[in-house]
């Protein structure tokens, strides 16, 4: 009574495993997707193998469009069928039977399968069968090797948003594309916005007798089915050697010449979150320059150009970005370095400008282009906390001891300023939020209105006002903003908080 999910390649029985083939003929049930027109694709590849006398359970797909009148629309419709089809064959293997589910290319690869697999192996013995994937069929019927040495294999399926498989292109070295049909025309363009299109190859039923392949700007989109794959390959595309070759010109570490007449980094703020954010002469800076330099996230923000190089990094690694950023600018190359938030507001600015202290850097300009600041967004949310003189400080103890931290909150606390606190804690910083209210606490009062941004400008922001004595420290993570107000801080009958812009007091 065990259940095999067994993978049966792309299409040519030949590529069929041996383990397969005994599977199946030994199988007491064979069970099969289709579409609602009955054909099967798996049962097709499979059709030599199946012994005379077995139960064949074929599973019709309520729906395949994704129009339905189903209550639950397509999703509901889908689970409500899969929650079927499992308990048809439960009761095969309730009965001492052998089941055998068919999947074309491999049952864990993007593979009907599974969802079976999910709702029986808990209840019964289950094994996967792996099979040849479309994307290594495709890859051997071009004769086209996708990645080398320290490339990245993507796979990515065609029913992203558009600009998602833009962004995602351009970030990528080698690509298969899958799941086409109706979205190639969306497909299509992403790759012409990622510079990928002419190295991109379509293969359209890999393995089987109609196969055929060409290059995906020959492709009447009209055509296309589902089971078709784009390639775009990694290390052996145009762009790739490009950068290569360029890398080559750039000057060595201990070299110093003459930067080329008006070499520059352009370094940005794209702001807190969305396009929204980004100023008008941020978008005209980045339209035109070739490379981006940044923290992925922050790269993932800026729309997808044709022919422009994205080089995303981690997130601690900011005087390595600088330099690779100065290197390229060095070598001829236009490059923006990208920040979050506004670069000179614990952004890359200083870090591009400590790189640059560097004698070969000397005749590298630096230009800094504003953006909107996280604080600047949480305050206007809240309304106007920041309206009078106000701090901003970071949580983050990796640039500076904290000992040092603990001396400027209690300088702020004591000047009874407004203060906007970045990167108040991490996984690996849990205890800074309630040891910065300690030291808060012993200058300002339990009632110090506090301002939790977290998220603001993203989906589900969320914005709190409390107090210092009512603050939740456990509650605030890396996405949080905080602002803590002074003694000229309130806030209104409706929620809104405001800073007073006149202070009252002695005249020096």
């Amino acid at each position: 009574m065990t259940l095999y999910g067994v993978g049966l390649g792309p299409g040519d029985p030949e590529l069929v495993t041996r383990k397969a083939a005994r599977l199946v003929a030994e199988a007491d049930v064979i069970a099969y997707y289709s579409g609602t027109h009955g054909r099967s694709i798996a049962r097709g590849i499979a059709a030599d193998l199946i012994p005379e006398g077995v139960i064949e359970v074929p599973m019709v797909y309520p729906v395949t469009t994704g129009t339905t009148d189903h209550p639950g629309g397509y999703d509901g419709a889908i689970a409500e069928f899969y929650d079927e089809m499992a308990e048809i064959l439960a009761g095969h293997l309730a009965a001492d039977r052998t089941v055998v589910v068919l999947a074309e290319g491999d049952p864990m690869f993007y593979g009907s399968y599974m969802y079976l697999h999910d709702r029986l192996a808990s209840r019964f013995p289950a094994e996967v069968v792996p099979g040849v994937t479309s994307v290594s069929a495709a890859s051997a019927a071009a004769a086209l090797p996708l990645v080398r040495r320290t490339d990245v294999m993507t796979i990515l399926p065609g029913t992203l948003p558009e600009a998602e498989l833009a962004r995602r292109l351009a970030d990528s070295d080698g690509v298969a594309i899958m799941k086409l049909g109706r979205t190639f025309p969306a497909v299509r363009s992403a790759l012409a916005q990622a510079g990928r299109l002419d190295d991109a190859v379509y293969v359209e039923r890999a393995s089987m007798a109609e196969q055929t392949m060409c290059p995906v700007r020959e492709v009447d989109p009209a055509t296309v089915p589902y089971f078709s794959v784009i390639l775009a390959p990694g290390d052996s595309a145009p762009r790739n050697r490009g950068v290569e070759d360029r890398s080559r010109a750039v000057v060595s570490e201990t070299a110093v010449v003459p930067a080329p007449s008006g070499a520059e980094v352009l370094v940005v703020g794209v702001g807190p979150a969305g396009p929204e954010w980004v100023t008008p002469e941020v978008s005209d800076a980045l339209a035109q320059v070739e490379h981006l330099i940044g923290y992925g996230p922050y790269v993932d923000r800026v729309p997808v150009r044709a022919g422009q190089l994205r080089h995303s990094t981690g997130n601690t690694v900011e005087v390595d970005r600088a330099r690779h950023a100065l290197d390229l600018a060095l070598g001829g190359e236009s490059v923006a370095v990208i920040s979050g938030g506004d670069a000179g507001v614990f952004g890359m600015a200083a870090a591009v400008f400590e790189a640059a202290q560097d004698p070969k850097y000397a005749q590298v300009g630096i230009r800094v282009l504003p953006g909107v600041s996280a604080v600047q967004a949480v305050a206007a949310r809240a309304g106007a906390p920041i309206g009078g003189d106000f701090a901003v400080l970071s949580l983050s103890d990796r640039l500076k001891p904290w000992p040092v931290i603990e001396r400027r909150l209690a300088a702020v606390a004591g000047a009874d300023l407004v203060l906007a606190v970045y990167n108040p804690a991490s996984r690996s910083r849990t205890t800074q939020v309630s040891d910065a209210r300690k030291v808060l606490m012993r200058h300002r009062p339990a009632e110090t209105v506090v301002v939790i941004g977290r998220d603001i400008g993203r989906p589900g922001e969320t914005l709190e006002v409390t107090t210092l004595g009512e603050l939740d420290c456990e509650s605030v993570d890396m996405k949080c903003l905080l602002i803590v107000g002074s003694s000229n801080t309130v806030v209104t009958e409706s929620g809104r908080v405001w800073t007073a812009r006149s202070v009252r007091g002695p005249r020096s």
